[in-house]
């Protein structure tokens, strides 16, 4: 097993190489919601990520917290968090836009604090919708309180010749 590191320009000659925008799509969805997700006509296009990194800076950093010594909200904090999730989103749908998606489904987002520094970060999986469903024959199992519910869609048709409804 080699030891060592790879220098920036090789990290970066690596990724060039990849074509991101053909061979296999990459998903952090799960079995189910990846089933579920063809079963309503979308094919996943990719994983996308954005992320941000925020600093409080020392003097914002020491205001907040002075004001943290008494009760109520710290604007600037709830400010920062604000801006850094929407950057983050934002960075996260302007690659989604780039694969050519219609929607992002799965996001997760996640925050680490390290210090008076924040990095947020987004995950989803671009979705694009290539066809409308057919019959579906989707089937949801939700865990709650230690028993599973199972929601099954069903489709019952209009004996009247208006839209069918579905339950």
């Amino acid at each position: 097993m080699a030891v060592g590191s790879r220098s920036l320009a090789d990290v970066e000659k690596i990724l060039s190489s990849v074509d991101w925008k053909q061979g296999a799509a990459l998903s952090d969805l799960s079995a189910g919601d990846f089933w579920l997700t063809l079963d309503k006509g979308f094919v996943p296009l990719g994983l996308v990520l954005g992320n941000s990194v925020f600093s409080m800076g020392i003097t914002g950093g020491f205001a907040t917290g002075l004001r943290g010594l008494a009760r109520g909200e710290l604007i600037e904090f709830t400010e920062l968090m604000y801006d850094a999730r929407r950057l983050a989103l934002a960075r996260m749908k302007t690659e989604a836009d780039d694969l050519g998606a219609d929607a992002v489904v799965g996001v997760k987002i996640n925050i680490i604090h390290h210090g008076d520094v924040i990095e947020v970060t987004a995950v989803g999986t671009a979705v694009k919708k290539v066809s409308a469903p057919q019959d579906s024959q989707a089937q949801v199992v939700v865990p709650v309180g230690g028993h599973q519910v199972v929601h099954q869609e069903t489709v019952v048709p209009n004996s009247g010749g208006g839209p069918s409804r579905r339950f």
